[in-house]
């Protein structure tokens, strides 16, 4: 629950800090590649833990997977609210 509210408020904070739109799908793509990364990683620790399973093994990775993803579109939902807040409280400076 932390860890989502965690995602979504980083998420707003980027989207208005960051200048202009972000590009989404890229995001997506990073937080997944990010995603797969972490859970080969992990579960491959808890394989050498002592859960040597290969069930244990490929359930730990497609739960991570599903996870990371779940915070990726979190993160993502945050940078559509930052967008909006940054067009909605940035106004152009007029000279």
């Amino acid at each position: 629950m932390v860890l989502d509210l965690i995602a979504l408020i980083a998420g707003i904070m980027y989207g208005y800090l960051k200048p202009g739109k972000e590009d989404k799908k890229a995001l997506l793509k990073k937080g997944l590649l990010i995603g797969i990364i972490f859970s080969i990683l992990f579960a491959g620790l808890a394989a050498i833990a002592g859960r040597s399973s290969l069930m244990f093994f490929a359930g730990s990775i497609i739960a991570i997977i599903i996870g990371v993803l779940f915070l990726t579109v979190l993160f993502i939902i945050g940078t559509f609210i930052g967008d909006w807040l940054e067009v909605k409280f940035k106004a152009p400076l007029k000279a």
